[in-house]
């Protein structure tokens, strides 16, 4: 790799055959050498586990002039902290983390396998950046977002982010996007999240579903208004969770 161009960690959570990874490196590979660092599995839901009780495998998947791609037999955050440690021969100069198949609107942040790849980078003082397509299949059409990675991310390449801040960015589907809005995540709760089935044995088991509730789905300052109304949206998105303006009431409740 060229030493004189911009190095790209990439990682996803849909792990390394996902199509996404690949239309992301696609995305960008003109603007700099790419290490592509995914899970050798899909892990979509573990925001930023990360592997304690076994250990932790690198394989090199592919190789051609300027992009390399391994996989971790690990997390996604996994994926970051050891390409960062193992892989990659310089600071990267930005991280990309998707495209991840299936949205991560509203508080599905702190779920999302691919923000906390990102989030994993931006605590390291990397300018990090989540993508993700509001559609799960595999065979989903990723071309209306292109114009728009290939934007955000040579924008922040080139101006870099605030210290401690991502980016969180979800395209809508099936649409023809209309534009963008830089905009806060929609407050809202999840309904129905798991349903019963019954196995062979006549033994009840439990299936990860559910419906996200928007709770203000008339706010035009939120991602989830402008998703339904076929924009993308980009949420900035902060690793420390301190919640510093409760700090003088609590220190007058305690003392």
């Amino acid at each position: 790799m060229d030493s004189n161009r911009p190095l790209i960690l990439i990682s996803n959570d849909d792990g390394v055959e996902a199509p996404g990874l690949y239309h992301l490196i696609d995305c960008v590979k003109d603007y700099g050498d790419i290490i592509a660092v995914a899970p050798a599995a899909p892990h979509s839901g573990m925001s930023s586990a990360i592997t304690v009780n076994a250990p932790l495998r690198i394989k090199a998947i592919s190789e051609e002039e300027g992009v390399k791609v391994y996989s971790v037999s690990g997390t996604p955050v996994d994926c970051v902290k050891l390409g960062l440690h193992a892989l990659v021969p310089r600071r990267p100069d930005i991280m990309l983390s998707g495209v991840n198949h299936g949205s991560n609107s509203g508080n599905s942040v702190i779920y999302s396998g691919t923000m906390g790849a990102a989030l994993e980078a931006c605590m390291a003082g990397i300018p990090a950046i989540g993508y993700s397509l509001l559609h799960h299949s595999l065979a989903a059409d990723f071309s209306e977002t292109t114009p728009y990675i290939r934007r955000i991310t040579q924008a922040v390449m080139a101006g870099g982010l605030e210290k401690g801040v991502c980016l969180n960015v979800n395209f809508p589907s099936r649409c023809a996007i209309e534009g963008m809005k830089v905009v806060k995540a929609a407050k809202g709760f999840w309904t129905e999240e798991y349903q019963e089935y019954t196995d062979p044995h006549g033994k009840p088991f439990y299936w990860l579903t559910g419906r996200f509730h928007n709770l203000e789905p008339d706010n035009p300052d939120t991602d989830e208004y402008w998703l339904n109304r076929h924009y993308a949206s980009v949420v900035p998105v902060r690793a420390d969770q301190t919640a510093a303006d409760c700090l003088p009431a609590l220190t007058a409740l305690l003392g």
